[in-house]
């Protein structure tokens, strides 16, 4: 079976940034030691935004701009970096939260023995719960697993409101 964690954005802006969170900041060493110790493929996403975002529709309704490409807060974590650096990985950006390429590169990688994609990563209740539900429409025969304590989301409440979602649609969900 191959299998695959999937990294979503991890990145500066939504730890201790433009839209970081004490809850963000919380789950980074857990996220750097879930990458450390997975066997297996390791995908990382960078929301990824122009300078323009303001202008742009989601920028009209999220009006703080973040995760500017080539700025600090596009940037990875530290830590996350260091862990995601002991292993071979792939960087997806992504413009919007659902990334249609990160469910294509997910099917360039899958084996013919079954396919496991484990999601970590910020925000739950945005672009975790959009990928995940993403990739389960693209392999819906896939076990999508995500881990709880390696995500957190915009509020607590939210984060929960999204764990549930992803349960009711079948993803196996550890770590509540």
């Amino acid at each position: 079976m191959k299998k695959i964690l999937v990294v979503v954005d991890m990145q500066n802006d939504f730890i201790d940034g433009a839209l970081g969170t004490k809850e963000a900041m919380g789950i980074v060493d857990a996220v750097a030691a879930k990458i450390r110790g997975f066997e297996g493929e390791v995908i990382a996403t960078l929301d990824t935004h122009p300078h323009n975002y303001l202008e742009t529709a989601e920028g009209k309704k999220l009006p703080v701009p973040h995760c500017i490409r080539m700025t600090n807060g596009w940037l990875l974590n530290e830590k996350v970096l260091q862990a995601l650096s002991q292993k071979e990985y792939r960087l997806i950006e992504k413009g919007t939260f659902g990334s249609v390429k990160l469910a294509e590169e997910i099917g360039h990688m899958k084996g013919e023995d079954g396919l496991e994609v484990e999601f970590v990563g910020l925000c739950t209740d945005i672009c975790v719960v959009s990928n995940v539900l993403l990739v389960k429409a693209f392999f819906p025969e896939a076990a999508l697993k995500v881990d709880a304590r390696c995500c957190a989301g915009v509020t607590v409440q939210t984060h929960e409101a999204a764990i549930e979602t992803m349960k009711m649609c079948q993803v196996d969900v550890a770590g509540v």
